[in-house]
């Protein structure tokens, strides 16, 4: 099984797509709490839906249960949480609702984590994946973040 991550902030359009197109993935697998914000420009979900489909050939699903909770997001981001203290709450919040069951296999084998970070070290998609690839160990997981 290979999965890859993705963050759109500080990548031009073209850039952005270029990586996406060349990863080999089937599907963009949006793991963001708000992904119609307009300060994701060309990422906004039906804009990102259709530029996918006809630039790339792939698809776009939104799974939010990967997503961060609001309150949680919104601290980190106020830095009332430090990145190690969101991790962990984060990473609780992955096994209480039990994502390793609930996500199916299929969309994750083949798809692309995205969320808005440029760098998956202080992001919750790298979260994600690594989550996933210690609750399937018989999937032999490759993890691989386009930058």
């Amino acid at each position: 099984m290979k999965i890859l991550t993705i963050g759109f902030t500080q990548k031009s359009a073209e850039r952005f797509f270029t990586l996406l197109k060349n990863s080999g993935a089937k599907r963009v697998v949006d793991v963001r709490l708000n992904n119609v914000s307009q300060l994701a420009g060309f990422a906004k979900r039906d804009d990102l839906r259709f530029f996918l489909k006809n630039l790339c050939g792939m698809e776009y699903v939104h799974v939010s249960e990967l997503a961060p909770k609001k309150e949680m997001l919104k601290a980190y981001q106020d830095k009332k949480l430090t990145w190690e203290q969101y991790e962990t709450e984060y990473l609780n919040l992955m096994a209480q609702r039990r994502i390793e069951a609930s996500v199916g296999k299929s969309v994750i084998d083949g798809g692309c984590l995205l969320c808005s970070e440029d760098k998956p070290h202080h992001c919750h998609r790298r979260l994600v994946a690594e989550y996933l690839k210690s609750h399937w160990p018989d999937e032999n997981m490759e993890i691989k973040h386009l930058v």
